[in-house]
């Protein structure tokens, strides 16, 4: 026999005891994902050049569209001034540094914590809404910002502090040129709740609104935030399947919306694997 194969056979059995007993007594660490399970989601969109680009796809191919039915508005003029819908959160100005804060001190949303962050005005561009935006004013299309920021007293005089933080934030981001009609907020009349429908009638009546952008599909249509399955949601967004990416323009929010507070507990239980 060899002489080194039981120096060997000995050398790899100790090997292999030593990486035993080190990864047995190695503590099994939970990933960052399982500590939050917002962290992935929050992460993608403030580092992946692929939300980036999915931002900057959905503006500029909205680009497209607008002149295509600008086009078409030269043979069949609108009978109002036209405008444009935006949302604003996820879809206009970015809060992702709440999201990540939120994870950092292992805490959820909060309405007052939420008010904070609003009061800093200082939420980023999403990147491509400031030039499309720019170009609507060009164009001279109205943008229309309705929003789901709630109005809400601070102490003060002053019934919707939030307005003037948010009016702000937008100048903050290139978007000055506005007037407070343009911006309407949750609560600032009795009838504006969550449900945007009454602010949209309320534009209807004033303007031929030929774009809508956001991040939910509560921005677009009524009734499909509660009280409606997840299954139900899909039906009804295939039946405007015509409008998607032609009038109508979804940003990616993997962060919180009505997608997630429609499903029941436990959520897990929408997971469908093979």
């Amino acid at each position: 026999m060899n002489r080194l194969l039981p120096t060997l056979l000995m050398s790899t059995a100790l090997t292999l005891v030593t990486t035993s007993c080190s990864t047995l007594s190695t503590p099994v660490i939970s990933t960052s994902s399982e500590l939050d399970p917002n962290l992935n989601s929050t992460l993608w969109v403030q580092s992946s050049a692929e939300y980036r680009a999915i931002a900057t796809q959905t503006y500029q191919m909205a680009a497209v569209q607008l002149n295509t039915q600008l086009q078409a508005l030269k043979t069949q003029p609108a009978e109002k001034p036209l405008a444009v819908v935006f949302d604003l959160d996820e879809t206009v100005i970015d809060n992702s540094p709440y999201q990540a804060q939120l994870i950092r001190q292992g805490t959820t949303y909060a309405p007052d914590s939420w008010d904070e962050w609003v009061s800093l005005s200082e939420a980023a561009a999403i990147p491509g809404a400031v030039e499309f935006i720019h170009s609507l004013k060009r164009l001279n299309i109205t943008p229309l910002f309705i929003t789901n920021r709630a109005c809400s007293p601070r102490g003060d005089q002053n019934p919707c502090p939030q307005k003037s933080d948010t009016a702000e934030n937008l100048k903050k981001i290139g978007i000055a040129d506005f007037d407070d009609s343009q911006l309407m907020l949750k609560n600032e009349q009795p009838d504006w709740t969550s449900e945007k429908q009454s602010r949209r009638d309320k534009v209807a009546d004033r303007y031929d609104i030929i774009m809508f952008f956001g991040d939910d599909l509560g921005d677009f249509l009524p009734d499909v935030k509660k009280n409606i399955t997840p299954a139900e949601r899909e039906v009804i967004t295939d039946k405007y399947r015509d409008k998607w990416g032609v009038s109508w323009f979804m940003l990616p929010n993997p962060m919180y919306g009505s997608w997630q507070s429609v499903l029941p507990d436990p959520d897990s239980s929408y997971l469908q694997g093979y």
